[in-house]
C-alpha cells in the first residue's frame, strides 16, 4: 500500500507520498529536495504529544536545526492571532528564505501553516503532513491556505503551494471517530463531482463510518482516488478560474452552517455533509439531476454517519444572509456547484433565493 500522486503544475510541481510507517522517514523525504538546513513544525498539543517526536527525531537525524511551534487546537483559533504566534516563532528560530515550515497536524493546521509561509519573508518552503482524513483528502493538496475572518470561514488566504505531501495512513489509527466520518464527506464528494465508479465503490461496502470499519485496501483506495482526483482538478485549474471551482461542491453552504454555529458546534466535514445534501436537494429542485440520485448521494452520507438535516434552532435567513459574503459570490450573485448525475457537476447562479429556503426549510 505505497503510490506517489504527481501534481503537475506549470510554476512548481510536487508529490504526494501515500505510504504507511513513512513519518519517521519525514527526514529522508524532505533531504531529497534540497532545502535549507532549518525546519520550523507547525503542529497543536493533541497531534504532537502522539506523533511529534518521530518527526523531530527523523529531521534531525538529517541534522535539519528544527524548533516547533504549537499551536491551539480547533477551528475557533483559525485566525490571525494563530498567525502571529507562528511568525513570532520565525524571528525567535530566525528563519530564513530557504527554511522550510511542517505541517503536521489537521487542516486547520495545515491551512495556517501555509498561509504563514506564504506570507513569510514573501515566502518559504513548506511542506504537508496531514493528520486526518480530510487533510489527507483534501486540504493538504492544492495550496489553498488561509485563516477564517469572524465574518466567514477563509476570507483571509492565499494560493501557495507545498513543495511536498507525505500521507501516513497509520496515523488515522488514532483519530476519534468524528474526525474520520468529517474526512468521509470529502471522499464522497469526489464520488459525486467526479468519479462515478469510486461513487459505486463506496456504495457497496457495509461501513463508512469509522476507521475499523474499512478495510486497509479500501482505505488506500480512497486515500489514492481522492488525492488523485484533487490533483488532476488542481492540475487543470490550480487558482480556481474555472474548473476547480467543482471542489466547493457541498461547501456553499456548509460554510455558512459552519461559521453560524461558531465552528465548534458543527466541524466543516459535517458541514460540507449538511451542504452536499442541500446542493443535491437543490438541483432536485430545478431539475438537474433525478430524486433517485438525489437519495442514492443522502444515503451514502448517511452511512458515513454524518447528519442530513440542519442543527436545530439555526436561522434560514441568516444562511441566506451569509451565502452573499461567501468567497464564491461573483457580481452579486451567489454560485452554487450542483450536481447533474453521479460524477458530474455544474456551476450556476441561477438559484432562486426562494428555492434555496424551500430546501433548506425541508432541512430543519
Amino acid at each position: 500500500m505505497a503510490c506517489t500522486i504527481n501534481v503537475n503544475l506549470p510554476q512548481q510541481s510536487y508529490e504526494i507520498v501515500i505510504a504507511p510507517s513513512t513519518l519517521g522517514q519525514i527526514g529522508e523525504y524532505m533531504s531529497r529536495l534540497k532545502l535549507g538546513n532549518k525546519v520550523l513544525v507547525v503542529s497543536n498539543p493533541t497531534v504532537f504529544e502522539i506523533y511529534g517526536q518521530p518527526v523531530v527525531n527523523s529531521l534531525q537525524s538529517r541534522e535539519y536545526e528544527v524548533s516547533t511551534c504549537i499551536l491551539p487546537d480547533g477551528e475557533s483559533y483559525k485566525n490571525l492571532d494563530s498567525i502571529k504566534i507562528i511568525y513570532d516563532a520565525c524571528v525567535e528560530n530566525r528563519l530564513e528564505r530557504s527554511s522550510t515550515m511542517v505541517a503536521l497536524g489537521g487542516g486547520v493546521i495545515g491551512d495556517m501553516t501555509g498561509f504563514a509561509a506564504a506570507t513569510w519573508l514573501r515566502g518559504i518552503n513548506f511542506v504537508q503532513v496531514p493528520t486526518t482524513l480530510l487533510a489527507m483528502v483534501d486540504s493538504s493538496i492544492g495550496g489553498k491556505t488561509g485563516v477564517n475572518h469572524p465574518q466567514g470561514k477563509n476570507l483571509i488566504g492565499a494560493f501557495y503551494q507545498p513543495k511536498f505531501v507525505l500521507i501516513d495512513p497509520e496515523v488515522l489509527q488514532t483519530l476519534p471517530d468524528r474526525e474520520f466520518r468529517a474526512g468521509m464527506a470529502e471522499v464522497i464528494k469526489y464520488g459525486v463531482i467526479w468519479d462515478a465508479d469510486f461513487f459505486a465503490q463506496m456504495e457497496a461496502t457495509t461501513g463508512l463510518d469509522n476507521i475499523k470499519a474499512i478495510s486497509p485496501e479500501l482505505l488506500e483506495t480512497i486515500l489514492r482516488l481522492s488525492c488523485q482526483a484533487k490533483a488532476d482538478v488542481v492540475g487543470k485549474d490550480e487558482k480556481e478560474a474555472g474548473l476547480r471551482a467543482i471542489l466547493n461542491y457541498g461547501h456553499t453552504i456548509g460554510h455558512a452552517v459552519e461559521s453560524l454555529t461558531g465552528y465548534t458546534k458543527v466541524i466543516h466535514g459535517e458541514a460540507v455533509g449538511i451542504g452536499m445534501v442541500a446542493a443535491g436537494n437543490l438541483a432536485a429542485e430545478l431539475g438537474m439531476w433525478t430524486h433517485t440520485e438525489t437519495e442514492r448521494q443522502n444515503h451514502l452520507i448517511e452511512k458515513a454517519g454524518l447528519q442530513t438535516h440542519l442543527p436545530s434552532n439555526l436561522d434560514i435567513d441568516a444562511i441566506i444572509d451569509a451565502l452573499q459574503i461567501d468567497k464564491k459570490v461573483k457580481a452579486g450573485k451567489v454560485r452554487f456547484v450542483l450536481p447533474t448525475q453521479i460524477g458530474k457537476v455544474e456551476i450556476t447562479d441561477q438559484v432562486p433565493n426562494d428555492t434555496i429556503r424551500r430546501v433548506l426549510s425541508a432541512m430543519s
